[in-house]
């Protein structure tokens, strides 16, 4: 084949990726989500911009230059880029598995995929706040090319750190437990940098990167083969993943089967109390949101317990808030949704679709333990108090489940429960709930607590999660029977929305 040939085919796939997401059956439902996305890339964009001049004229000092500063803690932002693109990259196996049974050889989408992915205009979002770092920090002190080359160095970094999450993204789609592998790297990195009385790595770092901007030979060495090493990884084991989707090769075991004969007792209460538990174990899409949720229940509250830079009020109550409420965002918000695989047979026994909403919100209500047990540390220090934890548990309880759980009447479209969805895959009803619980209750917090006191303000706070609580049966009986005026339209976005 050709350059000429290879060249058209790489804009065809282009093309076809384009068309792909407009094709999506949640694309013209979805129009308020995208101004959402834009609006928020364009105000961190400005937020990172404005760092970028604010940061270095704040850190610059008699005997440090503002850049060295950045530079000592470099890795910070490695690790806040790699998490981020968990939410907005996908793996080249999954862009290259629709072309699989086509006569295009899969080494050539691999090193389309692979390339696309290196020098995509996403590892170029982090200019936003380095490049005002260097125009105030670099260039007065070591002139223009200085600049240039501390940046490129940054871009590398950057490049070296994409192709790396798309080797662990891959494997996390394999078994869910590869994702403890970065999370324990990027925890030792952390421990290093903030345990010690001083940062272990901050003169490696400045030298480091001080070497770039001085345009040193050593560390382009370094930097490089680790670049290649990680593309060559990348493209073994993509095409390896691409084979199996093809050849349909699965790893087939014997496993126990769990009988959970503690919900019997329950009766049919029970049957949906196991259906939940199994919900979560054994489908990918409900699996996955749920350990993602409880990854960053963990990451928050290490980054809290570990650093001052969260102690302020605002940032205690949001993430106090965050860590209640992630949970419920994450798999909640698409209530119905993943039932709608077998809507028909729920709807075929009378009451059924009660039953269901009353064993999800005890099921929900019991997980909440989790983050109750893992933010316990945070109590202990005293950076957040019992009071604060207790009356935004309580008010999860009784006031955000109720919220979302309206979205039960309104939901109708179906989720594969174990197909990779990274599309547009939540509505207009599912994003402003989800905007809701997650931030209007940090206003009545702040209200109660000014005209209550701190004391009284949580308590208030956790007499209106009892309350909910306490009339769960009333609100969940109106839920349903409002679900079953709607039913026959639900039941209809349902099947067509079926994969």
């Amino acid at each position: 084949m050709t350059f000429k040939a290879y060249r058209q085919l790489a804009k065809l796939i282009k093309r076809n990726s384009d068309l792909k997401d407009k094709r999506h059956p949640m694309y013209e439902k979805n129009k308020f989500m995208k101004f959402l996305a834009w609006f928020m890339v364009a105000y961190y964009a400005a937020l990172m911009l404005l760092m970028g001049v604010v940061l270095p004229m704040g850190l610059g000092g008699r005997h440090t230059a503002a850049f060295h500063a950045i530079d000592s803690g470099f890795f910070i932002i490695l690790i806040i880029d790699f998490y981020t693109r968990f939410i907005l990259q996908e793996t080249p196996s999954q862009h290259a598995q629709p072309y699989a049974l086509l006569p295009i050889r899969r080494s050539f989408l691999m090193h389309l995929y692979l390339r696309n992915a290196m020098f995509s205009l996403g590892n170029l979002f982090w200019a936003f706040f380095l490049v005002p770092c260097a125009l105030v920090a670099v260039m007065p002190l070591l002139g223009f090319w200085a600049a240039v080359g501390w940046l490129l160095g940054y871009w590398l970094l950057i490049v070296a750190n994409s192709l790396i999450y798309l080797f662990v993204r891959a494997l996390c789609l394999k078994h869910l437990l590869w994702f403890l592998a970065p999370l324990a790297v990027h925890a030792a990195l952390f421990c290093a940098m903030f345990l010690p009385d001083h940062n272990v790595f901050r003169l490696p770092f400045i030298h480091f990167m001080d070497a770039f901007a001085h345009w040193q030979l050593w560390p382009y060495l370094i930097v490089l083969p680790i670049i290649a090493f990680w593309y060559w990884a990348n493209y073994h084991l993509q095409m390896g993943m691409v084979y199996n989707e093809v050849a349909k090769k699965e790893d087939v075991e014997m496993k126990h089967v769990a009988t959970m004969g503690f919900f019997d007792r329950y009766g049919a209460m029970g049957e949906y109390l196991k259906m939940e538990t199994k919900l979560r174990l054994r489908n990918k899409q409900v699996r996955t949101s749920f350990f993602i949720g409880l990854g960053l229940i963990v990451f928050f509250s290490l980054m809290q317990y570990c650093s001052d830079v969260y102690d302020g009020s605002f940032m205690k109550s949001f993430i106090c808030l965050y860590n209640y409420i992630i949970l419920g965002t994450m798999t909640l918000t698409s209530i119905m949704c993943f039932e709608g695989n077998y809507i028909d047979g729920l709807m075929a026994r009378r009451e059924s679709i009660y039953d269901l909403l009353r064993a999800k919100y005890y099921f929900n209500c019991v997980i909440l333990l989790l983050p109750l047990v893992l933010t316990l540390p945070i109590v202990i220090i005293g950076k957040v108090s019992l009071l604060m934890n207790l009356g935004y548990m309580f008010m999860t309880f009784g006031v955000l489940y109720p919220i979302i759980f309206q979205l039960a009447v309104y939901n109708r479209d179906t989720i594969p429960l174990n197909q990779k969805i990274t599309g547009k895959q939540a509505n207009m009803a599912q994003n402003i709930i989800a905007m809701a619980v997650l931030f209007v209750p940090l206003g009545v917090e702040k209200l109660a607590v000014q005209l209550m006191g701190d004391v009284w303000g949580y308590v208030f706070l956790m007499a209106l999660g009892i309350v909910g609580v306490a009339t769960h049966r009333l609100w969940l009986k109106n839920i349903y029977q409002r679900f079953m005026a709607r039913r026959h339209y639900n039941m209809e976005g349902f099947r067509a929305s079926r994969a």
